[in-house]
């Protein structure tokens, strides 16, 4: 069972997320995407799980069916959890998990230090507090360039194009499917990304020091008192073998999952990711 939820912001934008599963589940999942994506990012992990769960795929502003902010400058982390609170308002729930991938997983790590007992476990999808230069430099290259495809097929090529290194083993549907995820189709037949060109600017407020990165690892200590488990690209260049490997000494009972031959950030629906996540829900309905 699916449905729509549609609700406002704060200062009044028209927002999107969408139900997966029985609304009177004893879980309720949230999945939070990345700085491109969309709630569609999850469809592919949220097919291979329990249809015992009920999951929402929220489209933070400015993607997908979510209204575009005529100010940019909003496109930002606290606004995207003032919208999550909001969203989370709208909901009827009794045990709450967050799945977060990238961007989402650090709005995940700001959620933990807000939300209290209601909040019963993490999953965090190649994202920690120290993100490295040579993964934002990447992402920077391609986030806001805006090419209006022909195909699905033109576009999948471009997909392909972009994020090659981060999935060497997917074939041409897995670009066409990773395609359809990720844009749509314009009423003249185009077919473009499916966000706000505008949240690149957004990279350029990363700071990347020392002050910054020991605020995000105090974010990361509201983790502790909740069972975490964190996923890793094994070639990602975003999130380092080390900063996972330290965030799972810090926290003391986390699980850290491995995906092999994949970077930044896995799509979720590998073997190993629904093995693990699902252990991990099935674990936290006990």
């Amino acid at each position: 069972m699916s449905g729509e939820i549609r609700f406002q912001s704060r200062d009044g934008l028209n927002l999107y997320a969408k139900s997966y599963g029985p609304v009177d589940a004893e879980l309720t999942v949230l999945c939070l995407h990345g700085l491109t994506r969309n709630h569609k990012d999850f469809e592919p992990l949220i097919e291979k799980l329990s249809p015992n769960h009920r999951y929402i795929g929220l489209d933070v502003r400015g993607r997908g069916q979510s209204e575009r902010d005529p100010n940019s400058s909003n496109y930002r982390l606290d606004i995207y959890t003032q919208d999550i609170q909001e969203l989370l308002k709208v909901l009827t729930y009794k045990k709450l998990v967050l799945i977060g991938t990238s961007m989402g997983g650090l709005l995940s790590l700001i959620l933990s230090q807000i939300l209290s007992e209601e909040l019963v476990g993490v999953v965090l999808n190649d994202v920690g507090p120290k993100l490295e230069k040579i993964g934002l430099d990447r992402i920077a290259g391609y986030v806001g360039s805006f090419i209006e495809h022909d195909s699905w097929e033109d576009a999948a090529l471009a997909v392909q194009k972009s994020q090659i290194s981060a999935f060497p083993d997917f074939k041409f549907e897995d670009w066409l499917a990773f395609a359809k995820r990720t844009h749509r189709k314009l009423e003249n037949g185009k077919i473009v990304l499916d966000y706000d060109p505008a949240i690149a600017e957004s990279l350029k407020n990363i700071q990347i020091d020392v002050s910054a990165e020991m605020q995000t690892w105090a974010l990361f200590a509201a983790t502790y008192k909740r069972p975490l488990l964190v996923i890793r690209g094994e070639i990602s260049d975003l999130f380092s073998s080390d900063t996972a490997a330290k965030m799972v000494h810090r926290h003391g009972r986390a699980t850290i999952v491995t995906v092999p031959n994949t970077g930044h950030a896995p799509i979720l629906d590998e073997p190993i990711c629904v093995k693990s996540i699902e252990k991990f829900l099935r674990k936290l309905e006990d």
